[in-house]
């Protein structure tokens, strides 16, 4: 069996926040993934939809798969780098913000 994956890296959304939508299409059809995370109401929902949409896109360039039989082999979301920012407070302090980025893996198979 031959498989195709995709992966989004820099994504700028938290590696756990990113998880909480990975693990709901883990296993799924494609075309119910696409379905679920269609209507969630989450950021990383539509970066997710769209690298399964381009690991389909992938699959139709390669013309060895059936389209209609893939299903989510694996999903998983690593931890990126992480940008450093300074916001002011108050009696001239500085407050640290990290602003979290993650690389997201797809990998679809036939079922």
């Amino acid at each position: 069996m031959s498989e195709v994956n995709a992966i989004l890296k820099y994504a700028r959304v938290g590696e756990q926040k990113a998880r909480l939508v990975a693990n709901l299409v883990r296993g799924k059809n494609v075309n119910e993934a696409i379905k679920t995370l269609t209507f969630l109401n989450k950021k990383s929902a539509e970066l997710i939809r769209k690298l399964i949409e381009s690991a389909v896109a992938n699959a139709e360039y390669k013309k060895t798969i059936d389209i209609d039989r893939l299903f989510v082999k694996t999903i998983f979301v690593d931890q990126g780098p992480v940008l450093k920012r300074f916001r002011p407070r108050a009696q001239g302090r500085a407050y640290g913000v990290r602003k979290r980025t993650s690389h997201i893996n797809v990998v679809l198979d036939e079922r």
